[in-house]
């Protein structure tokens, strides 16, 4: 099997090639493994009823999302139950001061619901949101594959290239940007962080500004500071109204499609049987109803 063919194939077929199982057209299998088929969590960081505030329709995501998934996976969006203050999230963005403070409260309505897709029969859960809310406390709340996609698609840069360039969606977003990587212990790759600056509730019209600018700044980043590989964060602009593609294409320099790199390591996760460490992430014995309960 050559290097390309995980990404051809796809994880459940791949798996089958390596122990000898026939091919989904010799056994009429989904991935061609006669294996369980993957079901995956896509969780949103807001709750479903913030629609002012959404910056995509949920009904072709979840299309494209599953486009980038092996035959045999279904990745299923969800969303938290409301909590007191999501509305915060809504006034970040009208002020462009989208700093993180919406992910924080947002915290524990998403543990809760990670726990409820582990009770439900998800096999994996990938938060949407590449700034990783929540993954800490689902890590420590679900023995299935919590997964972030900052964190995930940075270490598979860091396996094709030295130095990275990071952009975000706003200026605000920069300063949690470099306390993550720092937590991450991953700061020291980082070539530089520099804001898009396009950003609004009416983003899917500004779509050929929006590639025009980001590969303006992911140029920059390649040119002045030696970025290698891009990591876009900000899932809703990039790759939701633009195709990193396209803008590898523009700006000269590769740039990662962070939700499909979390879905193909979230498969490979579940194939091979590998999730979070107990050591690393030591567990409780819990239920539903305790992430509910009050004192």
């Amino acid at each position: 099997m050559d290097r390309r063919t995980l990404l051809q194939v796809g994880v459940p077929a791949a798996v089958a090639a390596s122990i000898g199982v026939s091919s989904a057209a010799e056994t009429g299998g989904r991935g061609g493994t006669g294996a369980k088929p993957i079901r995956i969590l896509f969780l949103d960081h807001a709750p479903r009823k913030q629609t002012a505030d959404r910056l995509y329709d949920p009904t072709p995501i979840e299309r494209m999302l599953n486009s980038y998934a092996s035959p045999g996976t279904t990745i299923e969006l969800g969303f938290p139950d409301n909590y007191d203050g999501s509305k915060i999230g809504l006034l970040l963005g009208e002020q462009d001061k989208l700093n993180g403070l919406d992910h924080l409260m947002a915290a524990p309505a998403l543990v809760s619901k990670i726990f409820w897709a582990q009770q439900n029969g998800y096999d994996a859960v990938i938060q949407s949101n590449t700034f990783d809310p929540g993954v800490e406390g689902g890590r420590l709340a679900a023995t299935i594959p919590v997964i972030g996609p900052f964190r995930t698609a940075m270490h598979t840069a860091l396996m094709l290239c030295d130095r990275i360039g990071v952009t975000t969606p706003l200026a605000s977003d920069v300063p949690q940007t470099r306390r993550l990587l720092r937590a991450y212990g991953l700061e020291s790759f980082v070539a530089d962080i520099r804001p898009v600056g396009v950003y609004s509730k009416d983003i899917q019209k500004r779509k050929n500004e929006l590639l025009d600018t980001a590969a303006k700044v992911m140029r920059s980043l390649a040119v002045d500071s030696g970025a290698q590989i891009i990591v876009p964060l900000g899932g809703a602009l990039i790759p939701y109204v633009v195709d990193p593609n396209d803008l590898a294409q523009a700006a000269g320099v590769p740039v990662l499609n962070t939700k499909a790199i979390a879905i193909r390591f979230a498969e490979a996760c579940v194939a091979f049987g590998m999730s979070q460490s107990p050591v690393a992430y030591p567990h409780a014995a819990l239920k539903m109803q305790d992430f509910q309960d009050r004192l």
